[in-house]
């Protein structure tokens, strides 16, 4: 039974909340982390152990009973306490993976070995495996954010062999049962170390864990049962989607060698700049420029939205900075649609001709302002 991953580290500081925070910030974190460490995600070195480090932080922090042992002996009370497979819980967990696009069972397999149960052991996969996980990356509008739609993009993958039909024998030819592993899809190392005996089971590398080799190897796809493929597949975007959110299309990954299930797409969203508005959370800022006189009589202008043109009035006396909301002119979300906030932004001219600074010093007048003394040619004639 192996010990648990992050030795004396703060559990709240690998999952990078205040000791104060509630579950759903505790949950938000882990999401987040855990898609950025995501083993079949992230091939960088150390990925995988941090994967390991913010779950079991997770799987300490979401569990009330546990988050307040931890609080009051740290993580001394954590290590007295608890065995490493009492840390977690494998519904909530299994729960929150497969919200969040995960596989529980292929994930925790491969990593931890056996699953939360069982760290320090090695368990041999045999027969047919899984197929691997892809990544895409789409770009989208603000527009598509605003109330979501769908996307056709087109992804290189392995899918089965049509030759072979994913057996790797050539159509014709029989498969035959390993005589290396005698079918069995693993075999055994023994050494011996003093007087232990030492058995290590890993797969056959005869017959790839399978328990079975082609009598003849499939011409058109080597033996592997696969072939390589590009597929056109229709993206739901959710509306309110964020930039740098994924997606998970289940099944749509690389199809698994000789028969086995496939993988997952997972695709990351990313939302092109507006030119014109700013996104707020479910809200759309614009910032719309009027002229002195608009601002002081009051006007009528026409502003950009997600969804075309709009006329906004501005009241006389109209001040720089005063926002005018258009309801329900935002982003659609789980609990209502935002709004488009439009910030009126007074533009005072630069350069004055004569007869517009005498106007404006006559203005000036009736206001009871001074007049600047020293007047200055700022017109243009």
């Amino acid at each position: 039974m192996g010990p648990l991953t992050t030795g004396k580290k703060d559990y709240y500081e690998i999952l990078g909340v205040d000791r104060n925070a509630s579950q759903e910030e505790i949950k938000k974190a882990f999401h987040r982390l855990a898609l950025k460490y995501h083993p079949d995600r992230n091939k960088e070195p150390g990925a995988e152990e941090k994967f390991k480090e913010i779950s079991e932080a997770y799987a300490v922090l979401s569990d009330p009973e546990k988050r307040k042992q931890y609080d009051a002996y740290g993580f001394e009370g954590i290590q007295g306490r608890y065995r490493p497979e009492d840390i977690f819980n494998r519904t909530v967990f299994r729960d929150i993976f497969s919200e969040f696009g995960f596989d529980f069972d292929d994930l925790f397999e491969r990593i931890f070995g056996g699953g939360f149960g069982g760290f320090g052991f090695q368990q041999v996969q045999v027969g047919p495996r899984r197929g691997r996980h892809l990544e895409a990356q789409i770009e989208i509008t603000l527009e598509q954010v605003a109330d979501g739609g769908e996307m056709e993009i087109t992804v290189p993958r392995m899918r089965r062999c049509t030759s072979c039909g994913g057996s790797g024998a050539e159509p014709g030819s029989r498969l035959l049962k390993c005589p290396k592993c005698n079918g069995a899809g693993r075999v055994e190392e023994r050494s011996y170390s003093g007087f232990a005996q030492l058995i290590r089971v890993m797969p056959c590398n005869r017959c790839d864990g399978r328990g079975e080799i082609p009598e003849r190897v499939c011409r058109r796809c080597g033996g592997s049962g696969l072939e390589e493929s590009r597929t056109k597949l229709q993206v739901r975007i959710p509306p309110g989607i964020e930039d740098g959110d994924s997606l998970v299309l289940r099944g749509q990954g690389d199809d698994g060698p000789y028969g086995g299930p496939p993988g997952d797409l997972y695709v990351t969203v990313r939302v092109k700049p507006h030119p014109y508005l700013v996104r707020r959370g479910l809200d759309i800022v614009y910032d719309a420029e009027v002229s002195f006189p608009q601002a002081a009589l009051g006007a009528e202008i026409r502003v950009p939205t997600l969804r075309g043109e709009a006329k906004v009035r501005i009241p006389p006396g109209t001040q720089n900075g005063t926002i005018i909301r258009l309801r329900g002119e935002g982003i659609r979300g789980n609990y209502g649609r935002g709004d488009q906030l439009v910030n009126i932004r007074v533009k005072v001219p630069e350069r004055l001709t004569k007869r517009q600074r005498e106007l404006l010093e006559e203005l000036a007048r009736e206001l009871g302002e001074e007049v600047p003394i020293n007047k200055r040619r700022m017109w243009h004639r």
